[in-house]
């Protein structure tokens, strides 16, 4: 193909050829692209990509709605207990459901270094939401377990929670509402975390 672009240019060049004013732009196009018709085929360009697909679309939907969850979350303990922050209240969350727990499991639970969790425990501590004492098991390990002044805060908190979250649901066509207890069962089941269909409106859930 490059040898007739060549012999092309070369027959222009030495009068063989008619100049027809354009130059040999033109034919050399038609001989590199051959004899088909139309305009050459263009790259796609960024815009033209390939549409999300499900695995994405389901991920982009997941952020925005914990995003939402987050803000809820956030009202929620403002409302109840202002000194609090969101990880504060996720360790006494963690403690109501599963609690008295030793630090290392409860460092464990949360995710975070014992070390991390310890500072929170002393701040939680002072704050009177929740008590340090001893195993029943064995008496040489300390647990840590909630107040009852912690227990009231998970509980209010949880409490205008539901009501924040029921009223965001309220609003969904009741058709859609379905598909969506389907959809978030399946992803909490694919990420491990047990079913809380048994806890009461009460008890907390993170």
């Amino acid at each position: 193909m490059l040898r007739l672009v060549r012999s092309h240019a070369m027959a222009v060049a030495e009068g063989d050829e008619p100049y027809d004013g354009r130059g040999c732009h033109a034919k050399c196009a038609l001989l590199v692209r051959g004899d088909r018709k139309g305009p050459m085929p263009r790259s796609s360009s960024p815009s033209e990509s390939e549409p999300e697909s499900d695995a994405d679309a389901m991920v982009t939907a997941l952020l925005t709605a914990s995003r939402l969850l987050v803000a809820v979350s956030a009202r929620s303990l403002a409302a109840v207990e202002d000194s609090l922050t969101l990880p504060q209240f996720r360790m006494l969350v963690v403690l109501d459901s599963g609690g008295p727990l030793s630090l290392s499991r409860l460092a464990g639970e949360l995710g975070v270094q014992p070390s991390t969790a310890m500072r929170m425990i002393d701040r939680l501590v002072a704050a009177g939401t929740v008590a340090r004492g001893v195993s029943a098991e064995d008496r040489r390990t300390s647990v840590l377990s909630l107040t009852k002044g912690g227990r009231r805060i998970v509980t209010q908190v949880t409490g205008y929670r539901r009501r924040e979250i029921a009223r965001i649901v309220e609003a969904m066509p009741a058709g859609q509402r379905l598909h969506l207890i389907e959809a978030l069962q399946a992803f909490a089941e694919a990420g491990g975390e047990p079913s809380v269909s048994g806890v009461p409106p009460t008890r907390a859930a993170w």
